[in-house]
């Protein structure tokens, strides 16, 4: 059996396209499973899984949980702003806590980057990044390029805009990683104070000028814009940016192709997207959270698989 070349999932940027290519045929294989009337199977009755969340997430949470109760893991679930990490326990010393229960694979989202590395580094369990401050968010990027094979039939050759808060958003940089790995055109858009200095450095183009990137586009991804991760304002106000940067419905009719919308969520409607353009036909938002149970299935199992 093919597996993958890495024992954990910390960022886009550590796996290679066979290992894109394994995931994605794995998650074929589970999105059928979850359109069964019985949607669980018993792959991994003897794993135990602890979803440890340093910072607020529904989707993400709920998604990975999902994905792990589908396969017939062991669950549990670890909220800091709960726990004993209030009281000054540091990370490692939660971990460990967690680790003697006999856990073998522990999912993280962490305020800070590199966070999931530096655990890898330090406690013998598989460990899933589930966001890192504004670093990576590999499986958000994995179902996202998931979603536009199924939608367009492939990844490479398509153009693909990423439009908003490229900043502060660690969607962008494994979106940027993903895509460009299998062959992708990939561009920015959002204002200049959004942008990382030295975003071209990544084989990435950008466009200042919305209705522009929208016309050469297949794919526009609408990134929202991150209010919590800003210590300073990075525009006058959010009716501002939505006039330059959120995307209407007279926007996308006026365009000369019909293109694809995606969202990772959660959507600030009327913002960077209206709620005319977020349920459109154009929209593969729905299809983005479906496709998320299936590529984190996937991916657990896989990484499962690799457990002594």
């Amino acid at each position: 059996m093919s597996e993958l070349s890495t024992k954990h999932l910390l960022g886009i940027k550590y796996l290679n396209k066979k290992d894109i290519d394994l995931i994605f045929e794995t998650a074929d294989h589970f999105k059928e499973v979850i359109n069964r009337p019985i949607k669980k199977v018993p792959t991994l009755r003897d794993i135990t899984i602890a979803n440890i969340f340093f910072e607020n997430s529904t989707r993400t949470k709920l998604s990975f949980e999902l994905a792990e109760k589908r396969l017939s893991a062991d669950v549990i679930n670890f909220s800091a702003s709960q726990s004993s990490v209030k009281k000054g326990e540091t990370l490692i010393d939660t971990v460990n806590n967690i680790l003697s229960m006999k856990v073998d694979m522990v999912v993280m989202r962490h305020p800070n980057p590199g966070a999931g590395i530096f655990l890898s580094k330090h406690v013998n369990a598989a460990i899933i990044n589930a966001g890192d401050g504004a670093h990576e968010h590999p499986t958000q990027a994995l179902l996202d390029s998931y979603s536009i094979r199924e939608k367009l039939g492939r990844v490479k050759g398509k153009n693909v805009v990423i439009v908003g808060d490229i900043l502060h958003s660690r969607v962008a940089l494994s979106n940027i990683f993903a895509l460009k790995l299998q062959g992708a055109n990939v561009k920015v858009c959002g204002p200049k104070s959004l942008l990382p200095k030295h975003i071209e450095s990544l084989g990435v183009e950008v466009e200042l000028d919305l209705v522009k990137a929208l016309e050469w586009c297949d794919v526009a991804n609408m990134l929202r814009v991150q209010n919590e991760r800003m210590e300073v304002s990075y525009f006058p106000t959010a009716r501002e940016y939505s006039q330059q940067y959120g995307l209407t419905k007279a926007i996308l009719d006026g365009l000369s192709k019909e293109i694809v919308i995606m969202h990772p969520g959660p959507i600030n409607r009327g913002v960077e997207i209206t709620s005319d353009v977020a349920d459109s036909k154009q929209s593969i938002i729905l299809e983005q959270v479906e496709n998320g149970v299936a590529i984190r299935m996937a991916v657990i199992y896989l990484l499962a698989s690799k457990i002594k």
